[in-house]
């Protein structure tokens, strides 16, 4: 069957041209035909296979475009790339692979176009569609990855232990896949990913992090985490959640599965959020909890200091996958720390605590409350809108708070010059003590967030550390 409709694009009927005047045939394949099928909306990137040379096809397409646009060619893996009307075209040789087993790069040899999809990982992603002349838009379909669309199922086009055992990283997909479509695996590729899950440690840290980012970008996450789980992928990239996982009973006392919980505060905030980072704080928010949890007779179980610990945890989860150690990691390592601030503030709303909190939080205070709110997983409908409320009062405090007393990112307005100056001190440990009084009587209420008030306030401290005001 023909779908000429889907490659009514100019670019199409450019590469079409191209493929004639070198005498190779060439077919769309891949991600841009099974978005077609799914009315997933605008492709950014286009796959274009060429029995023969995908850079001498890219190069013969630059030529026949109007603007000539440059192609960029990585000759150690045969493919090249060019960006045309803001949509990235990437042609590559149709072939063959043969893997060893420590490596996921295979040996390639060139080959035809079903050589080439049956190295696909899995069936919907090996849908091609022609760009030749003779057959311009059938659509080639030797897995039956249509039928697998219109049952939403994911499996592979070849013995699904071949596949994933060859390139470890198809697990990871075919999981993100099934998150991000909320397809279902087939139980065959899902006991292969189970026996072959050893396999993942030939993979590269950023290769899993970009599938694991996917994943916490998907509508629910939780799919793709509890998919890894119970693959025994999970264990390998993130033990520490693995850590959280069970409940335990003492004297009657029991405390919830924090493992299950994290993947509901997940779905929760993905409802809200498209931020990444702030999903990343969602996930690791109580991974403090497994290693501080103790019981006692007179309280029961308790996780002290969870959130400190917790944010010194993420250092080492980012340094281990080799996720960015900048200011990200900082806004992960800061959601997770102040974490459980607006849960205790919800309690008691008071003017110096919301202070300190915004203080604390800065611009990312609204990022804090987000996250805090997708935390609240009571079943029971009544404490659940009694959380959710207790929120709202808080959020409504942090705005007064901030109109009246400007706390966020705030200096203290007296500056160590003046300090010095109303002193006649040369550097010294006493204007930062000074300042530091400011800022904690400000927080504090003792005095508003104010030029005069704050000096007034250090003549006094000054006088109180036996220093003398200078005439």
């Amino acid at each position: 069957m023909k779908y000429t409709e889907a490659i009514s694009l100019e670019i199409f009927s450019v590469i079409s041209k191209a493929s004639k005047q070198l005498q190779i045939e060439s077919y769309v394949i891949g991600g841009f035909v099974r978005d077609y099928f799914l009315k997933r909306g605008t492709a950014k990137d286009i796959d274009v296979v060429a029995v023969g040379s995908g850079i001498d096809l890219a190069l013969k397409v630059s030529k026949l475009l109007p603007n000539k646009p440059k192609v960029q060619v990585f000759k150690t893996y045969g493919t090249a790339m060019l960006r045309y009307n803001d949509i990235e075209i990437e042609f590559v040789g149709a072939r063959k692979e043969s893997y060893s087993e420590d490596s996921r790069n295979p040996d390639v040899t060139e080959g035809t176009l079903q050589d080439d999809q049956n190295r696909r990982d899995l069936t919907i992603n090996a849908l091609a569609l022609s760009l030749n002349e003779t057959n311009f838009g059938e659509l080639l379909d030797p897995f039956n990855g249509i039928e697998d669309l219109q049952n939403k199922v994911i499996r592979t086009p070849l013995d699904p232990d071949i596949t994933y055992s060859d390139d470890p990283l198809r697990m990871m997909r075919a999981i993100r896949f099934t998150t991000q479509l909320n397809f279902n695996i087939n139980n065959e590729s899902l006991e292969a990913i189970t026996r072959n899950s050893y396999r993942l440690k030939i993979i590269t840290r950023e290769r899993i992090v970009d599938e694991l980012n996917k994943i916490l970008a998907s509508p629910k996450p939780s799919i793709g985490f509890l998919l890894l789980e119970k693959t025994k992928l999970l264990p390998q990239i993130l033990p520490e959640l693995i850590a959280l996982k069970g409940v335990e009973e003492v004297e009657g006392q029991k405390h919830k599965d924090n493992f299950y919980h994290t993947f509901e505060v997940v779905d929760n905030i993905a409802k809200h959020t498209d931020d990444v980072w702030l999903r990343w704080a969602a996930l690791l928010h109580d991974i403090g909890k497994a290693p501080t949890k103790r019981f006692s007779k007179k309280v029961g179980w308790t996780f002290h200091s969870h959130e400190f610990v917790g944010s010194k945890m993420v250092y080492k989860i980012f340094k281990r996958l080799k996720m960015p150690l900048n200011n990200k990691m900082k806004f992960v390592q800061k959601m997770v720390l102040l974490s459980s601030r607006p849960i205790v503030l919800a309690s008691d709303v008071n003017d110096s605590a919301v202070r300190r909190l915004v203080f604390d939080a800065g611009d990312d205070i609204n990022a804090l409350m987000t996250l805090c709110e997708a935390d609240i997983t009571t079943k029971n409908p009544r404490k659940f809108k009694r959380y959710h409320q207790n929120f709202d009062l808080v959020r409504k405090k942090i705005k007064e708070v901030e109109e009246r007393d400007r706390v966020r990112n705030f200096q203290p307005p007296v500056t160590g010059e003046e300090i010095m100056q109303a002193f006649n001190l040369k550097p010294c440990r006493e204007i930062g003590q000074i300042k530091e009084a400011i800022k904690e009587a400000i927080l504090d209420g003792k005095i508003p967030n104010e030029h005069q008030a704050s000096y007034d306030f250090m003549l006094e401290k000054g006088k109180s550390l036996g220093l003398t005001i200078s005439q």
